[in-house]
């Protein structure tokens, strides 16, 4: 085992929406961030005040060398597109688990609400029952299980879940794969759910930043140490897209229209393709209301960090291409 360095940060999926989200704000608050990718002409190469390294994230020999010697793995890699994640979740986790158990690191979590079952819902605490409804959520408490193990072994971990993200860099979310047309401007935008149901959102800057939050504080949080946020409550399911309909009639003149997502085209598709199939079993999210409290998280900072919806929302917009950046 080398010495850790405490300021020394290894970020898996820093090409994606929170990584690259945590990456950029770990730089901009000093420490030194590496990062895996696949596909570099070199082994390593320093590129906007990162230090990006050559390897794949199913490489245990590729994970265990990039994180020699830090004290922190953010662990926010995926699948892309849903392709073959049962396969892959779990061998990405166990070689980050190997990787903190060997260096004596904390693993930093993006969690998801796929652990929960309808028998969860509408509240969900910290300590709610974790019984999924689905192959990705039994997937997700799997994962969370061998963190808790790993814990046993050297490691911590800290878990940071929010509801459904949106931000200024593309990626997997609904934001910008269901609600908006990346790259278009904004002509109508699809609501999801039904109108009436309660639906949480999380703007990925302040989920980096909380994490960032924690981390200074990791030495005494429990070696587990599991953190909800509240983010924004979309109490009818409308807000989400009254905000967007503001921003654009303000940058634009034009009023989006509102429409119903296409869930019948969805079903239609789910035999076939892989996404919409994925969607598809997710849709119980949007049938009722689910909305997480952040008590845990305001005991342990004093407040959560939280920037204004319509700021957030015109943000993400500029970021997908769907207005342009403000004079």
């Amino acid at each position: 085992m080398t010495t850790t360095q405490p300021n020394l940060a290894l970020i898996l999926g820093a090409t994606g929406g929170i990584g690259g989200e945590v990456a950029r704000q770990m730089r901009d608050a000093a420490w030194q961030v590496r990062a895996l990718k696949r596909g570099l002409p070199h082994e390593e190469e320093q590129r906007a005040g990162l230090t990006w390294i050559r390897g794949d994230a199913m490489s245990r020999k590729d994970v265990l060398r990039a994180a020699r010697g830090c004290a922190v793995i953010v662990h926010a890699v995926n699948p892309p597109g849903y392709r073959h994640w049962a396969d892959l979740v779990l061998p990405m986790l166990d070689n980050t688990v190997a990787a903190a158990i060997a260096e004596r690191a904390t693993i930093v979590l993006p969690g998801t609400v796929y652990n929960y079952g309808p028998d969860a819902l509408p509240t969900l605490a910290e300590d709610a029952p974790q019984n999924p409804a689905t192959r990705k959520g039994s997937i997700r408490v799997e994962l969370e299980r061998r963190l808790r193990i790993a814990t046993q072994l050297g490691a911590r971990v800290i878990i940071v879940r929010a509801g459904d993200f949106f931000g200024p860099q593309p990626g997997n979310n609904w934001f910008s794969q269901g609600l908006v047309k990346p790259g278009r401007p904004v002509a109508a935008v699809n609501l999801p759910g039904n109108h009436g149901i309660g639906h949480q959102w999380c703007y990925l800057p302040d989920v980096a930043r909380t994490m960032l939050e924690l981390l200074r504080l990791r030495e005494r949080l429990e070696p587990f140490a599991n953190f909800h946020m509240s983010g924004h409550w979309d109490a009818d399911g409308l807000q989400i897209a009254a905000s967007v309909q503001r921003v654009v009639v303000r940058r634009t003149g034009r009023v989006p229209a509102m429409r119903k997502f296409p869930w019948r085209l969805i079903r239609l598709a789910s035999p076939f393709v892989t996404t919409p199939r994925e969607l598809l079993e997710m849709r119980y999210l949007w049938s009722q209301p689910v909305r997480m409290t952040n008590a845990r998280l305001v005991a342990i900072l004093g407040r959560e960090p939280h920037t204004a919806l319509d700021e957030a929302v015109e943000a993400t917009l500029v970021g997908l291409g769907c207005l342009p950046a403000a004079e």
